[in-house]
């Protein structure tokens, strides 16, 4: 599905929470509605699917903001413990790792506003509370607890996300301040990891509280969160180390600069001939007369042109063009853009261009690698 121009997906995890959650609230819904078990499961089925519509207006939000910036998203998945919006690369300024970040908690801020504009239009406010409550005692409509239900929820994971830890977004936001104020991007990704880690383990704590005191799977699932939100800490931790081994290592500085490249004008006969069946390998960049970088040619596009007798056409008819495929990067950029590069490790690599977006070079998997290996192999590595 796809949605503002970005292609919305679901994880195979995403599936087991969804079963869970409807399978975990339907009992509460049938209890506080008064009704058949088949309108307590449909609300129940319906407001579920709606807290994951929030999540994807979540993602959104920060997909939107890393638009505006010229970050291309490719994608954005929901899966066991929430979204994630893949960015062909991270924020380069403190100002817009800050923005992005924010853009989320804002988003969900909107979705809480709009639910919580609905209720007090339906039913005002006495009857909210009742409502989010699953109080019995007065009558609630499956509008009313669905739409009670969303408000709470998502007030919770607002301020979830608010909280100064990474990887959440309270913690990229306070990763930025701190870059701000110490021009140094690395030391304030240590801070919000290292508040990451501390935060992780209270909810660990919590989570194994809840378990033996109350015996709810809830306490099991906090437990999980902890897990994950310490490991993706403590991979950020390792990240920077990483980077610092390599800063100062450039795009231009380990990219082949003699790039084979199709001209956009040449006929698909020609380019069969003379590039692929000569060099032997599957796509080439194109480009214009002024070496512009537009798009890759693939063989199989091109043999596919030439089956149908169309072997007539120009490259720049056929080839696929680099709108927002992320098959580009200045070469002025440092390397640690690349490692969190999903086009590149799709393509193998990826085209260097100058400011003008003319083609100087080609980088590949196997270059990043020689010159990480480079870095670790030099006195005082990490190993």
């Amino acid at each position: 599905m796809d949605l503002f121009g970005f292609r919305i997906g679901v994880n195979r995890s995403w599936f087991l929470i969804l079963f869970l959650m409807i399978f975990l609230l339907s009992g509460d819904f049938r209890v506080a509605l008064h009704s058949s078990d088949g309108v307590a499961y449909l609300t129940t089925v319906v407001t579920v699917l709606v807290l994951f519509c929030s999540l994807i207006v979540h993602e959104l939000g920060h997909a939107l903001m890393a638009r505006r910036h010229g970050i291309v998203v490719h994608r954005i998945d929901l899966f066991l413990f929430g979204g994630l919006t893949e960015m062909s690369r991270d924020a380069a300024t403190p100002g817009e790792d800050f923005k992005i970040a924010a853009a989320g908690p804002l988003a969900t801020f909107a979705f809480v506003l709009l639910c919580l504009i609905l209720d007090l239009i339906i039913v005002g406010p006495h009857r909210l509370i009742h409502a989010a409550q699953f109080d019995d005692t007065v009558r609630i409509t499956p509008v009313l607890l669905s739409l009670s239900w969303l408000l709470f929820w998502n007030v919770l994971l607002l301020l979830f996300n608010l909280v100064p830890a990474f990887p959440l977004d309270g913690g990229r936001m306070t990763r930025a301040i701190v870059w701000r104020l110490t021009g140094e991007k690395q030391r304030g990704t240590v801070v919000a990891a290292k508040l990451g880690q501390g935060f992780s383990l209270l909810l660990a704590g919590f989570g194994v509280w809840a378990t033996l005191t109350y015996r709810d799977f809830r306490g099991i699932w906090l437990i999980a969160i902890s897990f994950l939100l310490y490991q993706s800490a403590r991979a950020a931790i390792v990240q920077t180390a990483m980077n610092a081994r390599i800063e100062g290592v450039r795009v231009a500085d380990i990219m082949d600069r003699q790039p084979v490249a199709i001209p956009a004008g040449t006929p698909v006969a020609s380019a069969l001939d003379e590039f692929f069946l000569r060099y032997g390998w599957s796509w080439f960049p194109v480009v214009d007369q002024s070496g512009r970088f537009l798009g890759i040619a693939r063989q199989e596009g091109l043999q596919s042109a030439e089956d149908r007798g169309e072997n007539w056409l120009t490259i720049e008819a056929v080839l696929e063009p680099e709108s927002d495929a992320g098959w580009r990067v200045r070469e002025d950029r440092p390397i640690t853009e690349l490692l969190s590069s999903e086009s590149l490790g799709r393509l193998g690599a990826l085209m260097a261009v100058d400011g003008e977006d003319v083609l100087r070079g080609v980088v590949t998997v196997e270059q990043v690698r020689r010159a990480l290996q480079a870095a670790f192999a030099s006195p005082g590595s990490l190993a």
